[in-house]
């Protein structure tokens, strides 16, 4: 049976916000919240596979160091301040680990951390591991995991989604309080909403993508997998910046994104694109959409029907510039001077083809063939090209929408998590479960997406989509849907 009881024994559910409260009150310590959640780890992530590795000697220090931050000694604590923190496996730490999910990248350790990690640690949070993911953070199921599929902590027959499915997967089932992801396609949206808890992907250019191991470089955008909106703006607030190591960065002045965070959204308007609710979408998923339009209603919010016709168009664009930059990416695993290596090979260039051919997994090999094709000589100005002038007509679309609406609201995916195994031989269907939310990846735009029901017992989830740079009213419009429902509450019976 679903859990959709607030009430919990222990401090595994609760978000951030609520644990700073215990920690500040010295209820409890960031020693004993560390301790607790590698106890967690130990005792679900055996079903769920969600968790690559944990990091006890790096964190038991930062907890004493956040304890004594908490005591007074040293800087003003923060936010995160004694927080577990899980980081998807595509993101630098000193001296962890870091795989991307790849065996070509086995056994390699970072000698810099992220620019996001020395945020965390500068803000006190406390990095208790790597998630699991899609090799490369390339799939929507995290079954294209060298080291093993995630499991959804709802029901483990049934995939997280993906591609930062382990980092979904344990938030909902109480193994992080908070975990960061990266979205290049919906790779932090989709999991959330499959594993029923908040994910968001800032506009593309607020934070660092410094020590990120690349997909799709124009794409790629780190942001927080948290349990409540509070969280992922505080996580927002603590790992935005300008970062001069990054060209992608931006330079602005950075507010503080939960600033609208309370107030209402009486007079707010919300566009539905009628193109988002597709032909392949599950009942279940549409009654929860459309209660939830009621929910915003009743908040004061205007709803109307809109259009954006190049949405159709979007899935073939992002399947052709997402691969084509993969390709460029991964060039650099040769078996020579990047990653590691095959044991055969009588030159080099045979070395670098056994090692390609033996150590990527199906997808990744999958999307190098089709962006090493759409980029071609013959090929390039008909695909590639073509499908940077659409996306150009793409973000044009949503800036004109945006002049009618202060942001759109749409399902995050069509379906709730499917089978395991289920569409792994169709490449295409496994494409479609992004539909909803690689458009906002082409554009740049902030997404978020929360809880908004179930369907067969599973979570269903609700986007929001803001214009460039609104990350401040998608944090807004989100949190009072979520403070006037208790889906955020629910929580798995792991």
């Amino acid at each position: 049976m679903v859990n959709r009881s607030s009430r919990t024994s222990d401090n595994s559910f609760l978000p951030a916000h609520v644990l700073r409260d215990r920690l500040d009150a010295r209820e409890i310590s960031s020693a004993e919240l560390a301790s607790s959640t590698f106890q967690r780890i130990s005792t679900t992530d055996s079903q769920l596979n969600a968790v690559l590795r944990t990091t006890e000697p790096e964190a038991n220090s930062a907890a004493e160091d956040a304890d004594r931050r908490l005591r007074g000694s040293g800087p003003e604590p923060g936010p995160l301040t004694g927080i577990p923190v899980l980081l998807k496996d595509n993101m630098s730490m000193t001296g962890v680990e870091t795989t991307a999910a790849s065996k070509i990248l086995s056994g390699y350790v970072p000698p810099y951390d992220a620019e996001v990690v020395t945020r965390l640690k500068e803000a006190g949070a406390v990095i208790v591991g790597k998630s699991n993911l899609d090799e490369f953070a390339m799939g929507s199921s995290n079954e294209h995991s060298a080291f093993g599929a995630a499991k959804n902590p709802w029901d483990v027959a049934r995939v997280p989604g993906g591609s930062s499915g382990g980092a979904a997967a344990a938030v909902a089932a109480g193994e992080a309080v908070i975990a960061l992801g990266s979205d290049t396609g919906g790779s932090i949206r989709q999991p959330a909403a499959l594993c029923g808890v908040v994910g968001m992907k800032p506009t593309y250019g607020l934070v660092s993508r410094y020590g990120l191991i690349a997909f799709a470089s124009s794409l790629d955008q780190i942001g927080p997998i948290t349990r409540d909106v509070q969280d992922c703006a505080d996580t927002l607030n603590v790992i935005a910046s300008h970062d001069p190591k990054d060209s992608t960065s931006v330079e602005r002045p950075f507010d503080d994104f939960g600033g609208k965070i309370g107030q209402d959204i009486d007079g707010m308007r919300l566009g539905v694109p009628k193109e988002y609710l597709v032909d392949g979408i599950e009942p279940g998923v549409r009654s929860a959409f459309e209660d939830s339009l009621e929910v915003l209603r009743s908040l004061g919010a205007s709803i109307e029907e809109t259009s954006l016709p190049l949405t159709d168009q979007a899935l073939a664009v992002y399947y052709i510039i997402a691969p084509s930059e993969a390709s460029a990416n991964l060039s650099r695993y040769d078996g020579v001077k990047y990653g590691a290596a095959a044991e055969d090979g009588l030159n080099a260039a045979e070395l670098s083809q056994h090692t390609r051919g033996e150590l990527f997994g199906d997808e990744v090999k999958r999307r190098i063939l089709i962006g090493t094709y759409a980029l071609s000589a013959g090929y390039y100005d008909a695909y590639y090209k073509k499908a940077q002038q659409v996306r150009t007509l793409i973000r044009q679309e949503f800036t004109e929408g945006f002049e009618q609406f202060d942001a759109l609201v749409t399902p995050t995916s069509p379906t709730v998590a499917f089978e395991a195994g289920a569409r792994m031989d169709d490449p295409y269907q496994m494409y479609l479960a992004d539909v909803c939310t690689l458009p906002v990846n082409i554009a740049g735009l902030p997404g978020i997406s929360v809880p908004c029901g179930f369907s067969e017992e599973m979570p269903v989830g609700l986007q929001f989509i803001g214009p460039q740079f609104g990350d401040d009213t998608v944090l807004q419009v989100a949190h009072s849907y979520e403070q006037a429902t208790d889906w955020h509450r629910s929580h798995p019976p792991l």
